[in-house]
């Protein structure tokens, strides 16, 4: 599914290892997904973009969106037709939310209760 832009799970553990670099002190990894070859990770302070560019995928943008930042956000879940889940994410000063595709495999609703508590301190 991944071929086509379809997200699925990353282990944590795996995660905080391999972006280790991108994490402050102490700072947490609690769910990461893998999207064909960018990352979303969210942190107990944050949520991390990590978007591979290019053919080669050696130049890659890391774009930091604290918690704080992000006004909403709407999850759609997978139909019996539709077998993708949707979530969008507004942050302030930006009208157009960051939008993401998770396969059916990946539960949404651990998706939306990151955010929520996250967002919502």
């Amino acid at each position: 599914m991944a071929l086509f832009g379809n997200a699925h799970t990353i282990d944590t553990s795996t995660a905080q290892r391999d972006y280790a670099r991108l994490l402050g002190r102490n700072e947490q990894v609690h769910a990461a997904f893998l999207l064909i070859r960018d990352t979303m990770l969210f942190t107990d302070r944050r949520l991390i973009l990590v978007d591979k560019q290019g053919m080669t995928g050696k130049k890659v943008e890391y774009h930091s969106v604290p918690y704080r930042s992000i006004t909403h956000f709407s999850v759609e879940t997978a139909g019996t037709f539709d077998l993708d889940a949707e979530l969008n994410i507004w942050i302030s000063s930006d009208p157009t939310p960051i939008q993401k595709t998770f396969t059916k495999g990946v539960d949404i609703y651990e998706v939306q209760a990151v955010l929520t508590e996250f967002v919502a301190r």
